[in-house]
């Protein structure tokens, strides 16, 4: 009975120390996950690539330009504003072509960087661009959303590099407000 019961002590000792090794474990593991990779600076990617970022804009509405739950921040959407205060309005498949579409999409990223900026006070809490939902405004038999929307994604890419690579859906809207080419939201993840 002695040799049962030291037995299953020593299987009780052996299972503690286990569980208090992964635990320690998963906590070096989270502790890894959020700290910020060396050489990973969006800020100096920014001013690499002559992006300045500005003052967001104030919501139109009853709204906020960002929410934060836990490590996610949601954007709110936002259009082609460009620095002298006009947006890039119009339609794709009428009055705009798919390359101005493009830079409109690029300008609405560039938007959007500001927000999550004056969110964070700096990008480099970046850890992931989660989610990305493009809105192009297009004539009924536009198909090339896609493609306009690229715009925002090949800048989210250029400035997070791999990080910045994200879910997607770029779809056509038949009026969007104030006319605006395009309008983005998006869903970022940051390190603590």
């Amino acid at each position: 009975m002695k040799i049962v019961l030291s037995a299953a002590a020593l299987l009780l000792i052996i299972s503690c120390q286990t569980v208090h090794e992964n635990k320690q474990d998963a906590e070096t593991e989270t502790k890894i996950e959020n700290t910020v990779p060396d050489g990973y600076d969006p800020e100096a990617k920014l001013s690499e690539l002559g992006i300045e970022l500005s003052t967001p804009s104030a919501p139109v509405a009853n709204y906020v330009n960002a929410v934060r739950t836990g490590n996610l921040i949601f954007l709110a959407g936002k259009g082609p504003l460009k620095p002298d205060g006009e947006n890039i309005t119009g339609k794709l498949g009428g009055n705009l072509t798919i390359e101005e579409g493009y830079e409109a999409a690029r300008i609405t990223g560039i938007n959007q960087l500001s927000v999550l900026k004056a969110e964070l006070g700096n990008l480099n809490k970046v850890k992931r661009i989660v989610k990305v939902l493009g809105m192009v405004n297009s004539t009924p038999d536009f198909t090339d959303q896609p493609k306009v929307v690229n715009g925002y994604s090949d800048l989210m890419v250029a400035v997070f590099g791999e990080n910045g690579k994200h879910a997607r859906a770029a779809v056509g809207m038949g009026a969007l407000p104030s006319d605006i080419a395009i309008e983005v939201e998006m869903i970022v993840e940051v390190y603590d």
